[in-house]
């Protein structure tokens, strides 16, 4: 049986790992951008009906980098919570350089 992760410091590391595809990390950061973009032109133009399209462009990048790049299973079915704060972590860690999109330098 597997255990479970107690903490979101034990959990980064592990979420990283389940990201070391390079083209599902790239996949990631054009989902979050558009996510992004689009919760804050909903926001400016208060146009709240466009907040239907996060959920569905968010997963939609991400699984496919999952299931057809990285071949396993999106850690957000186990984790939702440490998932969404650890793709935002990686989103802007990735942005800023502190981490490298193409994980073989990490």
């Amino acid at each position: 049986m597997e255990e479970r992760i107690k903490s979101f410091d034990e959990f980064y590391p592990f979420y990283l790992k389940q990201h070391s595809n390079k083209t599902c990390r790239l996949l990631h950061i054009i989902g979050t951008t558009i996510v992004l973009a689009l919760v804050f032109t909903s926001i400016y133009h208060t146009n709240f009906q466009l907040l239907i399209f996060v959920p569905i462009t968010g997963y939609g990048f991400a699984w496919v980098g999952h299931f057809f790049f990285e071949k396993n299973k999106p850690a957000t079915f186990k984790y939702p919570l440490w998932s969404l704060k650890s793709d935002f972590k990686m989103y802007f860690e990735i942005l800023s350089g502190k981490i490298s999109l193409d994980s073989a330098k990490d």
